[in-house]
C-alpha cells in the first residue's frame, strides 16, 4: 500500500494513493484514525483495514483534485545520517565513519513532496540532497539488525536540503538542517511488504531537468536496518519517526564551479518502487515572520 496524507473539502486527513486516485480512508474506514502517527499507532489492525478498504469498491477520488502533504505532517522525530555513500565522503573530503554520523532534522521542517521549500533570508548556500527515508511503525527500543524490518512501516523519499554555512561552521548539523520547509518527504509511505529489499533501490536526483545524483541503495555504508540497530540502543523509536538514509554524491556545493539552489530552480528526486517528488525553489516570503 502507499499511505498518503492529503487535503481536500477543507480538511486534511490520510488515505491510500492507487496509480491517479486516493481512497479516503476517513470516508472508506470510518473507524481508522484520519492522522499518520495515530493510524501507525493503531498497528496491524489498523493496516488490515487499510488493506480491506484498498480491495473493496470505495468510492475514489481524483489525485489531481487532492494536495498532497507529507506523509506524516509532524514526525515525532527526524534522524538523519550524514556521510553514508562513499562518493559522498570523496567528493566531501572526508574520511569514512566508523559509526554513523547521525543528526537531527527538527520536525518543524517536514514539507510536501510538490511544495516549494525556501532559499532562507539567512542565507543564499542552498543545497539539496535526494535520499531513501523510511518510517518507524512500531515503537521499540534495542532492536537487533536482523529484526529490524519488523518495526519499519514502510519507505519514502526525502530530500535533506541543506543549508551549507550554516551546517559547517559548528560541530553539529542541527541548525543548517533543520529550516523551515527543507524536508520534503513523500509522495507516500510505501509499506514494507511491497519494498522487498529496500537496499537494491535506484536513487536519482535532478535539478532543473539536470542529472545530477545516480546511485544506489546497495552503496549504503550503513544500511537501514544497521541504523535502527544503532538508534534504538539509545532512545526508543516511535511510530511516525523518520529516518533518512543519508545522501550519494553530486551534490552542488562540491562542484566546480559549486551550482548551489536559487529561487526558480525545480528540484525532483525520484526511487524505485517509490515514486518521486518534486519541489520549486523560492525566496523565503515575508509572512514567514511571526511573533505570537
Amino acid at each position: 500500500m502507499k499511505l498518503i496524507t492529503f487535503s481536500q473539502g477543507g480538511s486534511t486527513r490520510i488515505g491510500l494513493l492507487e496509480g491517479n486516485e486516493v481512497v479516503d480512508l476517513q470516508a472508506a474506514a470510518p473507524n481508522l484514525p484520519t492522522e499518520m502517527v495515530a493510524f501507525l499507532e493503531a498497528g496491524d489492525p489498523a493496516l488490515d483495514s487499510a488493506r480491506a478498504a484498498l480491495d473493496s469498491n470505495s468510492p475514489r477520488l481524483a489525485l489531481a483534485d487532492v494536495h498532497l502533504e507529507s506523509p506524516v505532517l509532524r514526525p515525532p522525530k527526524i534522524l538523519a545520517v550524514g556521510l553514508n555513500y562513499a562518493d559522498h565522503v570523496a567528493e566531501a573530503g572526508m574520511e569514512t565513519p566508523k559509526f554513523p554520523m547521525i543528526f537531527n532534522k527538527q520536525s518543524t521542517a517536514a514539507h510536501g513532496p510538490y511544495d516549494p521549500f525556501h532559499v532562507p533570508r539567512a542565507s543564499a548556500v542552498l543545497d539539496y540532497e535526494g535520499e531513501l527515508a523510511y518510517v518507524i511503525g512500531k515503537r521499540c527500543r534495542h532492536v537487533p539488525k536482523e529484526r529490524a524490518a519488523e518495526v519499519i512501516a514502510g519507505y519514502t523519499i526525502c530530500n535533506d536540503v541543506s543549508v551549507r554555512d550554516w551546517q559547517l561552521r559548528v560541530p553539529t548539523f542541527t541548525m543548517g538542517k533543520s529550516f523551515d520547509t527543507h524536508c520534503p518527504l513523500g509522495p507516500a509511505i510505501v509499506t514494507s511488504d511491497e519494498i522487498p529489499d529496500p537496499h537494491s533501490l535506484d536513487l536519482r536526483t535532478w535539478v532543473n531537468g539536470e542529472q545530477r545524483q545516480s546511485s544506489n541503495t546497495k552503496h549504503l555504508i550503513f544500511d537501514c536496518y544497521t541504523l535502527v540497530e544503532h538508534l534504538s540502543t539509545a532512545f526508543t523509536l516511535e511510530p511516525g519517526d523518520v529516518i533518512t538514509t543519508g545522501t550519494p554524491g553530486g551534490v552542488g556545493a562540491v562542484m566546480s564551479p559549486p551550482k548551489l539552489l536559487v529561487d526558480g530552480d525545480v528540484v525532483k528526486i525520484a526511487i524505485d518502487g517509490i515514486g518521486e517528488i518534486e519541489n520549486p525553489v523560492i525566496d523565503e516570503p515575508a509572512e514567514t515572520i511571526r511573533i505570537g
